[in-house]
């Protein structure tokens, strides 16, 4: 096992970002010590991880000194934003050479909800080329590792934030979601990783522009309080239209949940010995504290793969085509990867079929979501298998091998995308070598509270494994 992480005796200690804003608000150290040890540790980890897109450090420190942040929750404390999200100062290269390195002139609408959190912004973080894969690799940079065992995938799309946070970096990291891109890294790099309800924090542009919009903005942390003191602090500045306050959340409730299992994916193959004994384990770590679970078959239809991919193909398509007016009027389409090259075609085979696609996926979150009138929460692993070695999801590999793998692999996230229900991953299992395995719980829309009251109780019956700790 090849581990990299910067845990050691400086300010950040082992602290959550609760924890950084606490001593900050006490005055046991500087916001300015604060965003130095981050910078410090990133030094340190990112030569092997290769998880930083763009460095800001110098504005950074000039926020720390000036104290010029957000008085909110997490005042002062160091984080990264994820390079597909516009902060005015940054380019936004969203991981593809096709992209020109162009300062954003003003942040978007998240960007200011997170910053209106208190973070003091470093820089931003690595994805893979628009966050269509699930894997940070590149055909023309080294790919981003994963900081448990540098031979293996971090996930993706916010594998870079997710590689930060886990190798002690960074206490909290930005991270967005369009088909499990902070829930598969999170599975991968052993975080807690909550995807919100859509709309529950404020939307991207790019999402606003779909047909459905898939994408959740949130974060990647190391502690269940730090997600859930996120989302509060989120929903303080900006209340969701339309759907119930979730507050604070800070512990777990005596309500005793009836939560639905799933143990086969979508696409239909078994799953692999260690996430099956990490998916049972979970189970019967739920019975034990009284929580009920029932094996129920797959919510959706078999046809959802298809209907998935077709329009995640769509969105492919659209920015090979339409790349200098969804991205920059210099979008240079002859530098795409591979891989959304390969997409891009697949969708044009059968654009014919676009609008049955939206009506299919429509009809699936009807169909997710009746499973909600008799449980509380769904329960599955995160990923239809274990991590895999960086290479198996290659970018520049064969199209039809790599789409194929990766279909097989995320086959449990991206129903919550489509339906705009919220979902978590949790690193309660690990797999017979040692890295992080996530387990998946899912809710009814406007239901974050159900999720963390419940990984807050799972989090103190079976803590969460350290990589500082692992041999």
């Amino acid at each position: 096992m090849k581990h990299v992480h910067s845990f050691t005796e400086d300010v950040l200690a082992d602290l959550d970002a609760v924890g950084v804003a606490a001593a900050i608000a006490a005055g046991d150290f500087s916001a300015t010590e604060a965003v130095d040890a981050a910078l410090a540790r990133i030094d340190t980890v990112n030569p092997q991880l290769n998880a930083v897109a763009v460095d800001d450090r110098e504005r950074a420190r000039k926020r720390a000194a000036d104290e010029a942040y957000a008085p909110g929750v997490f005042a002062g404390v160091p984080s990264i934003i994820k390079n597909n999200t516009l902060f005015a100062g940054l380019p936004t290269r969203h991981g593809s050479a096709a992209v020109p390195e162009r300062a954003a002139a003003a942040s978007e609408p998240f960007t200011e909800q997170l910053l209106a959190t208190g973070v003091n912004l470093v820089g931003a973080s690595t994805l893979p080329a628009f966050g269509l894969t699930a894997t940070t690799e590149f055909v023309d940079r080294d790919p981003t590792r994963n900081p448990w065992d540098t031979d293996f995938s971090c996930g993706a799309s916010s594998g870079g934030s997710a590689a930060l946070v886990a190798a002690g970096a960074l206490p909290i990291a930005h991270a967005n979601d369009g088909g499990g891109s902070i829930r598969i890294p999170a599975a991968a790099c052993g975080l807690v990783g909550l995807k919100p309800t859509r709309n529950r924090v404020a939307p991207s542009p790019e999402g606003e522009s779909m047909p459905i919009d898939l994408i959740s903005n949130g974060v990647l942390t190391r502690s269940v309080r730090d997600t859930a003191y996120f989302l509060a602090d989120a929903e303080r500045f900006r209340p969701a239209p339309d759907l119930p306050p979730v507050g604070l959340v800070e512990g777990p409730s005596e309500r005793r949940l009836r939560i639905a299992m799933l143990t086969e994916p979508l696409t239909g193959q078994l799953l692999d010995p260690d996430t099956q004994r990490g998916l049972t384990e979970a189970a019967e770590l739920l019975e034990s504290l009284g929580h009920r679970t029932e094996f129920v078959p797959i919510p959706v239809e078999r046809d959802y793969v298809d209907q998935f991919t077709a329009y995640w193909a769509m969105l492919a398509f659209a920015l090979d085509r339409f790349g200098k007016r969804m991205i920059d009027k210099d979008f240079d389409r002859s530098q795409l990867d591979p891989f959304t090259r390969g997409l891009s075609r697949r969708f044009l085979r059968s654009f014919w079929r676009t609008p049955s696609v939206l009506r299919g996926l429509k009809k699936s979150t009807a169909q997710l979501r009746e499973t909600f009138t008799q449980f509380d929460a769904v329960l599955s692993p995160t990923l239809a298998h274990t991590t895999p070695e960086i290479g198996y999801l290659d970018p520049g590999g064969d199209f039809d091998e790599i789409f194929s793998r990766l279909t097989r692999y995320v086959a449990f996230t991206p129903a919550n995308n489509t339906s705009g229900t919220p979902a978590i991953s949790l690193p309660l299992a690990r797999t017979s070598t040692g890295l992080p395995l996530g387990i998946h719980f899912s809710a009814d829309l406007g239901d974050e509270r159900t999720l963390l009251e419940l990984a807050y109780e799972l989090e103190a019956a079976a803590p969460f494994a350290r990589i500082q700790d692992a041999v």
